[in-house]
C-alpha cells in the first residue's frame, strides 16, 4: 500500500541538527512534506560525523529530506538560502535562542518579508527565567524528575533513549500542524515553540497529580507502591524472563486456573483488585515459583491464550527481526552513508491502514544543491559558478 502523504505541497526548510529537531523535519517528510535540510558546506551537519552514543542519530532521524549544502557566510549562499526561504510553508530550527535572529533569519525578520510562515523554534526552555541555559535530554531528564523516577532510589538514572528530544520534536509538530490548520482560516502563519524541559513535565503530570491527590510525593518507579495485583518479570524455567500483568477481577481466576493455583482463586480475602494488591507478599512467592517451571515461549503462549499482557524482555536488535513490525509495515527501509541497506522504524501511526515514511532516503552533504538552486531560477552557469567558488556542493 502507499505510504499517506497528507503533507503533499507543504514546502519545509531545515535548520537543524543532533535529534529534537530533525525529529520534526522526518516527521513532515514521512507525512509527505517536501524538506530542505540547509546545512553548512562542504561537509553538512555534524551529527552525520557523530560517534560513540550518538553514531545512530543521524541514520535514524534523518530520512526523506532534501540537503542543501551551503555557505552562509558568503552573500551569494545567503542569497540562495533567502529565496528558498520565501517560498516555504514552514521553517524549522533549534539552535540557541538568537542564533538564527543574529543571521537575519529569525521569526519576526522572516515573517515581514513571508507571513503566511509557520515559523517553528525548537528550544531547551519556552520563555521563561531559565529560556537563556544551554539544555540538553539528559539535563532535562535530570531536572525535570524522569530520572529520579527511573532509577534506583538514591540513584538518579537517565531513560535509555533520547526520549525527551523525541517527544519534544512531536510536540513542535502538534505545534506546526494547529498553526497550518489555523492559517487555512486567517491567511497569516505565526510562531510555534517547543521546549525540552516543558515536555518533560508533561511526562511527570501523573506524578504531580499523584503527590497533589495522596499529600505523599511517589518514590522512583523501581521502588514504588504496586497498582496492580500482578504486574512484574518472571524468571523461566530457560533462563528467560517475561514481563506479566493480571490486573483485572476477571483476568485473576481464569490466571489462577490456568497455571494451578486454584487455592488462590478460591481464597475470599484475594476477592478483589486492592485485596490482591495488599497481599502480593504473600501471593508472588507462590506465582514465582509456578511460572519458573515454564519455558519462556510456552509461558508467552499461554499468557496470549489467556488475553493477559505480556513482554518478553527484548532489547533494540531485537525489533529489526520483530514479527509484527515485519508484518505491519513498522520498518522502513533506509540506505546508511556506508552503502548498508537496513530498516528503521516508521512513524508509529497508520493513516487508512497504512503506514507513513519511507519516502526519501538519506541524502549525502549538498547532494540536491544544484536541482534547488535550478528550482529557485538559477542558470546552469550560475550554478557552476556558486560550485566552483564552493558556495554550494552537489
Amino acid at each position: 500500500m502507499t505510504s499517506p502523504t497528507p503533507l503533499a505541497g507543504i514546502r519545509v526548510v531545515e535548520f537543524t541538527h543532533m535529534v529534537m529537531g530533525p525529529t520534526v523535519g522526518m516527521t513532515l517528510a514521512d507525512l509527505g512534506a517536501s524538506v530542505v535540510k540547509v546545512e553548512p558546506a562542504p561537509d553538512g551537519d555534524t551529527t552525520r560525523r557523530l560517534t560513540g552514543s550518538g553514531t545512530g542519530f543521524y541514520a535514524a532521524f534523518g530520512r526523506g529530506r532534501r540537503s542543501l549544502a551551503v555557505d552562509m557566510k558568503a552573500p551569494e549562499g545567503m542569497a540562495l538560502v533567502r529565496k528558498l526561504l520565501a517560498r516555504a510553508d514552514v521553517v524549522i530550527e533549534n539552535f540557541r535562542p538568537g542564533a538564527m535572529a543574529k543571521l537575519g533569519l529569525g521569526y519576526q525578520q522572516l515573517a515581514a518579508e513571508n507571513p503566511r510562515l509557520v515559523y517553528c523554534s525548537c528550544k531547551g526552555f519556552l520563555p521563561g527565567p531559565y529560556d537563556h541555559r544551554t539544555a540538553l535530554d539528559e539535563v532535562v531528564q535530570m531536572m525535570g524528575g524522569l530520572a529520579y523516577m527511573t532509577g534506583p532510589e538514591g540513584r538518579p538514572l537517565r531513560a535509555g533513549s533520547s526520549v525527551i528530544d523525541i517527544m519534544g520534536g512531536l510536540a513542535a509538530v502538534i505545534g506546526i500542524l494547529a498553526a497550518l490548520r489555523e492559517r487555512e482560516t486567517t491567511g497569516q502563519g505565526g510562531e510555534v515553540q517547543a521546549g525540552l524541559f516543558e515536555t518533560v513535565t508533561l511526562l511527570m503530570a501523573q506524578h504531580m497529580a499523584q503527590t497533589r491527590i495522596t499529600g505523599t510525593a511517589p518514590r522512583p518507579m523501581s521502588v514504588r507502591t504496586p497498582a496492580w495485583p500482578v504486574y512484574d518479570i518472571f524468571d523461566t524455567a530457560d533462563g528467560g524472563q517475561v514481563f506479566v500483568g493480571v490486573v483485572t477481577d476477571t483476568q485473576w481466576p481464569a490466571f489462577c486456573r490456568a497455571f494451578g493455583l486454584d487455592d488462590l482463586a478460591a481464597d475470599p480475602s484475594l476477592a478483589t483488585k486492592q485485596q490482591r494488591v495488599m497481599a502480593r507478599d504473600r501471593t508472588l512467592p507462590r506465582i514465582e515459583a509456578v511460572l519458573r517451571r515454564w519455558t519462556k515461549p510456552d509461558l508467552m503462549a499461554k499468557c496470549e491464550a489467556l488475553g493477559l499482557p505480556f513482554a518478553p524482555i527484548g532489547r533494540p536488535a531485537d525489533l529489526f527481526e520483530d514479527p509484527h513490525l515485519l508484518g505491519s509495515g513498522g520498518l522502513v527501509p533506509v540506505t546508511l552513508p556506508d552503502g548498508t541497506h537496513t530498516a528503521l522504524p516508521a512513524l508509529p501511526i497508520s493513516i487508512d491502514g497504512a503506514r507513513p515514511g519511507g519516502a526519501g532516503d538519506l541524502r549525502p552533504p549538498g547532494a540536491d544543491g544544484a536541482e534547488i538552486a535550478a528550482e529557485l531560477g538559477y542558470a546552469p552557469a550560475e550554478i557552476a559558478a556558486l560550485r566552483d567558488k564552493g558556495i554550494i556542493t552537489g
